[in-house]
């Protein structure tokens, strides 16, 4: 498990030009095949693969969702033949709008509310990011927060909205410290700090992306202290700090907080472990594969199921769901490669169920996957 990077993600993990957006055609293959399901008695789920209009077809191109609504709505990125990344929205039905703020050279959306209002952070060309919010009929506006450095690798990071049209995110200032931030829906800004996070490079507050922000305003994500010791925290409505810290484990990553505020994430300790956290504070652990050499938490719906990814022993990225009541199931896309750098990741997943993301072909070409 690494910690996230710093400056601007152009990786497929966590992280353009002129604006294009409207509503076409999809190019998407909307294929469907049944998930290899690896759990007794487990139910047979249909899965739909997709492309963005204009993803590129090389190796580490591609089509990568990272979040889904209720009505399976879904928002991304993707890389095009140059290897530049763009955003896109795709609507349950099927339909592609792509996207990119004025003077993006790439885009990268993050979160979308149930309004299917999207947010994210795009680079310019100084290497600089800057948050964004599109509104469901396509505008864009853009922002960055006052005390945003604007250096390369600095600025801001937008990461999750509700449904009231509030923004969490980070930004990262002049010293290259992390920040905590919410915006309320007419712009204003409120910066944050978790009260143990350090002060030096690299450390300070990180919300989590996607899912680190509820309908009623409580915040979830991972801080860094003054011994790059990496630690989670929640933020209620009112501004209090609770931290979390799990017992004899190298680091405590938090991956998101749902309605009831419950918060999932990982950590390491003799073995990479995932862990789902009650609002009384109650931590339960858990394991997909033991000694696996990579393993990531990345969602948690309202009820309670957490979806991620794992590294197998042939290297292959392996997609499970850990339902409320413990029961693992493991899945992959049927049409994923095996090996490095191959397989499937999941990212997202809403209140029915359906989980969201990107899985790797033979050739290392990318693609969405929605599982119903």
């Amino acid at each position: 498990m690494k910690r996230p990077k710093a400056t601007n993600f152009s990786s497929l993990l966590t992280i353009a030009s002129l604006i294009a957006i409207g509503t076409i055609a999809a190019r998407s293959r909307q294929t469907t095949a049944l998930a290899a399901e690896h759990s007794l008695n487990a139910p047979a789920h249909t899965i739909i693969t997709f492309d963005a209009p204009g993803a590129g077809t090389g190796k580490g191109q591609g089509t990568a969702a990272t979040v889904v609504t209720d009505d399976r709505s879904i928002a991304g990125w993707y890389l095009d033949s140059q290897s530049v990344k763009h955003g896109f929205f795709r609507a349950h039905g099927g339909a592609f709008a792509t996207f990119d703020p004025p003077a993006s050279t790439w885009t990268s959306p993050q979160g979308m509310s149930a309004k299917l209002a999207i947010v994210g952070y795009y680079s310019d060309s100084n290497n600089v990011s800057h948050g964004f919010l599109r509104a469901p009929q396509g505008k864009i506006n853009t922002f960055d927060f006052p005390d945003a450095g604007t250096a390369s690798g600095q600025g801001t990071f937008a990461g999750s909205i509700n449904i009231n049209g509030g923004i969490v995110g980070y930004y990262i200032d002049s010293n290259n410290v992390f920040h905590g931030f919410l915006r309320t829906p007419d712009g204003k800004f409120t910066g944050f700090d978790a009260p143990d996070a350090g002060t030096g490079f690299l450390q300070g507050t990180q919300p989590a992306s996607t899912e680190g922000l509820t309908d009623l305003g409580a915040i979830a994500g991972t801080f860094y202290d003054s011994n790059n010791n990496a630690r989670g925290f929640v933020r209620d409505p009112r501004g209090t700090f609770t931290n979390i810290d799990i017992a004899s484990s190298f680091g405590t990553y938090v991956a998101g907080i749902n309605a009831k505020n419950t918060v999932t994430g990982q950590y390491v300790s003799s073995d990479f472990f995932g862990f789902v956290r009650t609002p009384t504070g109650k931590i339960t652990s858990f394991d997909v594969e033991a000694g696996t050499p990579e393993f990531s938490v990345a969602t948690i719906n309202t009820a309670g199921a957490v979806a991620g990814w794992y590294v197998d022993s042939d290297s292959t990225w392996q997609a499970y769901v850990r339902e409320s009541n413990g029961q693992i199931t493991k899945f992959s896309v049927e049409s994923a490669g095996t090996g490095s750098g191959k397989g499937t990741l999941p990212h997202a997943n809403n209140s029915t169920g359906a989980i969201t993301g990107y899985y790797a072909d033979p050739n290392g070409v990318i693609h969405g996957f929605l599982r119903e």
